[in-house]
């Protein structure tokens, strides 16, 4: 399966502070790790790893399932998991700081919006559970006008 080609245009516009918008290539790492995330998360990958296991199983009776034999599946599975956690790890923080951008980018440029939103992840336990509290008195007050307007209307 080959991947498709994407060509991507980025018009610089100027940030608010007036400097232009830079846009840089991730590190090797960042590299690395997004694109093991993409072909360790396919169905080959599971595919490949569920044939892995069987191989070992139906080597089993050949290696007298011996305690090699089980060492060899723990290790192995030991060794990737601990692997893997790091990587998925760097795509999922990279991924959430995208999409905090994508946010912070909307709420900016919606009017009626709270600019005070913009980097609520941020703050501390205490200012976000105030800040949950005064969106549920929101959405409180939204609700009994809801009931309210039904109750009123004419049927």
């Amino acid at each position: 399966m080959k991947a498709a080609k994407v060509t991507v245009t980025v018009a610089q516009e100027p940030v608010e502070t007036g400097q232009a918008a830079s846009v840089t290539r991730p590190d090797p790492f960042s590299r690395f790790a997004a694109k093991s995330s993409h072909y360790l998360g396919s169905r080959w990958a599971f595919v490949s790893a569920i044939a892995v296991i069987l191989i070992w199983a139906i080597t089993g009776p050949i290696f007298r399932f011996s305690d090699t034999w089980q060492l060899v599946i723990n290790t192995a599975t030991t060794i990737v998991t601990f692997l893997m956690v790091f990587l998925i790890q760097n795509t999922q923080n990279r991924d959430a700081k995208a999409i905090h951008l994508k946010l912070n980018e909307l709420i900016h440029a919606v009017d009626k919006a709270k600019n005070r939103m913009i980097d609520v992840e941020n703050l501390s336990e205490l200012e976000l559970d105030e800040m949950a509290r005064n969106y549920e008195k929101i959405r409180n007050n939204a609700e009994r006008r809801d009931h309210a307007s039904h109750d009123t209307s004419p049927r």
